[in-house]
């Protein structure tokens, strides 16, 4: 799930990286040669190892430019080596990264004439969306609904934190949003809403009668060979997992307000492990677990057309402004944004749940993709940690650039 303040931070955090100036020497030719390749991750290991130093508890990193062997990396306090010893192939929790994997659903089934990104929500859900006759699928795909964002109603905090463990359906996270008022009238602003996923999942289950379980099973995971990545039915991990942590009471950043500060879950080194936190309090817009190179792998098939026709990846690509005052700035298009950059025109989403803050990156074809994980998110979702910032910044922008074959700028050298 995106944070609050975080969703609009991707997107302005990845312009803010790719404006970093980057030297005269970025527009010779990358290096493709063995040496060229350990020194960029050599450079990505120090910057991962500072986001560590800086008081995350992991971190894990794949980068691929398209040219040859990606570079992988897994850091992790010492502290936490006890409950596992981390590595680049483990499952964790994709939050808000679950969206594209939705809209890609959703797009399978308009190319096969099942639903149409034209249809209002109405059709599909009678009764369901107050003014579901002027909601249309692609508003709730792309975040012009106008609906509250079922995870800043108190209802659902509980399940946040792990208190409880209730599994909460796709209609049930609907009704939790829509018993607030809009934000606005349907198709005149974009503002992030979990809500609108939730009416997708739902919508998603009524036309086909499957789970959507089932749909990321049997039209994504399996298709595509990707083995470690499924919707959880529980809380229950299927293979080796990286471990998610948080601050306890005592040690949580001033800035987390009170209401967050007790998470469920075993305590030590003054940090609480979350890992077992029951994700379905995401449903279909936060749900799924998967792995760097699972992640990889549907990426270069969703963008690269394998996963969908021609005119549907028109569609996922067609944008929205995230900010009326920047037009041409950062966009979202149907589960999936984007920004153009210095180094690079960049497509992708983050996701935060407790204990997993991960940002996904791919090109426009696929063929240069980059994940980062941070094994705790709090201090993100309430800005409370300029010192883990600065530190995932900075290797946010080097894996940006190393992904487009650029040299890192010097400002994301670590210090």
């Amino acid at each position: 799930m995106r944070p609050r303040w975080l969703r609009m931070l991707t997107a302005s955090a990845l312009a803010a990286s790719l404006a970093v100036a980057v030297p005269a020497a970025a527009s010779a030719t990358p290096s493709t040669t063995r040496d060229g390749t350990e020194a960029q991750r050599a450079r990505l290991q120090q910057l991962a190892r500072k986001v560590v130093e800086a008081g995350a508890p992991g971190v894990i990193v794949r980068v691929d430019d398209g040219r040859g062997r990606p570079v992988e990396i897994a850091e992790q306090a010492a502290w936490s080596r006890r409950d596992h010893l981390l590595k680049v192939g483990d499952e964790f929790r994709m939050g808000s990264n679950t969206k594209t994997m939705v809209a890609a659903l959703v797009l399978q089934l308009v190319a096969e004439g099942r639903l149409a990104l034209g249809d209002p929500v109405e059709k599909w859900l009678p009764g369901k969306v107050p003014n579901g006759k002027a909601i249309t699928l692609r508003m709730l795909l792309n975040h012009t609904s106008g609906l509250f964002d079922y995870t800043e109603d108190a209802a659902i905090r509980p399940s946040i934190l792990g208190k409880d463990r209730r599994r909460w359906t796709s209609a049930e996270l609907l009704a939790l949003g829509v018993r607030h008022d809009p934000l606005f009238a349907p198709g005149t602003r974009w503002s992030y809403s979990n809500t609108g996923y939730a009416a997708i999942g739902a919508v998603l289950e009524r036309v086909t009668g499957t789970s959507l379980s089932e749909l990321v099973r049997d039209r994504i995971a399996r298709p595509l060979r990707l083995k470690h990545t499924y919707y959880p039915a529980d809380s229950t991990w299927r293979g080796p997992h990286a471990r998610g942590y948080e601050p306890d009471a005592a040690h949580m950043p001033p800035g987390v307000p009170a209401e967050f500060r007790h998470l469920a879950g075993p305590r030590h080194h003054g940090h609480v492990d979350v890992s077992d936190i029951d994700p379905g309090w995401g449903g279909p817009a936060g749900a799924v677990v998967s792995t760097t190179q699972d992640w990889f792998r549907f990426y270069t098939a969703l963008m690269s057309g394998k996963l969908l026709p021609a005119a549907q990846m028109t569609q996922l690509r067609t944008t929205v402004p995230m900010d009326s005052r920047r037009p041409d700035g950062p966009g979202y298009g149907l589960g999936i944004q984007t920004n153009a950059g210095t180094c690079g025109t960049v497509w992708g989403h983050d996701g935060g749940v407790p204990g997993y803050l991960t940002t996904n990156l791919t090109d426009l074809t696929g063929s240069r993709t980059a994940t980062v994980l941070i094994s705790t998110e709090f201090w993100a979702e309430f800005e409370a940690d300029p010192k883990i910032a600065e530190a995932a910044h900075a290797l946010q922008t080097a894996v940006t650039c190393t992904m487009f074959g650029k040299p890192v700028p010097a400002g994301a050298h670590a210090g």
